[in-house]
């Protein structure tokens, strides 16, 4: 019987970037039996407004604490090259398109690299259109990238996945949610270690 790990996180999550090579991991030794899926959360609604110091700060604090609890890796040269925003939603809705074409992954690959390596901010529709130039190679349809991003649908899709998410845990981001014989349970995650939380699936599903 097929289940089903839902992945529930925000492109633009300090977390989720840190916790990413434990999350690759895991995926790799999941049983066959289960399904991935992703589901955007949606950290932060749109907002054209700088983000304030204090928060400015306080993001800033949380990924030194990613950093040396995790040992992910911060670009904080994106404070100075950018006007921050506290928004995200946009980022989500280029998940959404890029999904419909078969690229999921490898544009919250590009978004993530994007905001915490090399110092772009996936808040602006400009650099996400970039990023959507970047993955032509891999057969990404910029035009209908840029149709599509902003779109009725798009936005439409994005709130019902946001409603799921919140439907499946209050955990925050990232969480993972098991699906399987009619039942739903929130799996705790290991940010360190992926065997846990595999050893956790396993035993749900009577491996």
């Amino acid at each position: 019987m097929q289940s089903i790990l839902y992945y529930i996180h925000d492109p633009m999550c300090s977390w989720c970037w840190g916790y990413r090579p434990v999350w690759g991991r895991l995926q790799q030794e999941l049983p066959e039996s289960i399904n991935v899926q992703y589901v955007l959360g949606g950290l932060a609604p749109d907002n054209d407004q700088p983000m304030p110091q204090q928060m400015q700060d306080e993001i800033q604090a949380t990924w030194r604490n990613i950093r040396i609890k995790l040992g992910a890796e911060f670009n904080f040269d994106f404070w100075t090259n950018n006007i921050p925003r506290r928004s995200t939603y946009i980022a989500c809705r280029a998940v959404i398109v890029a999904r419909d074409q078969g690229l999921e992954k490898e544009m919250i690959d590009v978004i993530q690299n994007a905001y915490y390596l090399r110092a772009m901010n996936p808040s602006e529709r400009e650099v996400l259109l970039q990023l959507a130039a970047e993955l032509s190679a891999q057969g990404m349809d910029q035009g209908r990238f840029a149709l599509e991003l902003e779109s009725e649908q798009n936005e439409l899709e994005l709130h019902r996945e946001i409603d799921l998410a919140d439907s499946l845990t209050q955990h925050g981001f990232p969480s993972l949610v098991l699906e399987w014989d009619g039942g739903r349970q929130f799996i705790k995650h290991d940010y360190l270690d992926h065997r846990d939380t595999l050893d956790r699936i396993n035993d749900l599903l009577g491996r």
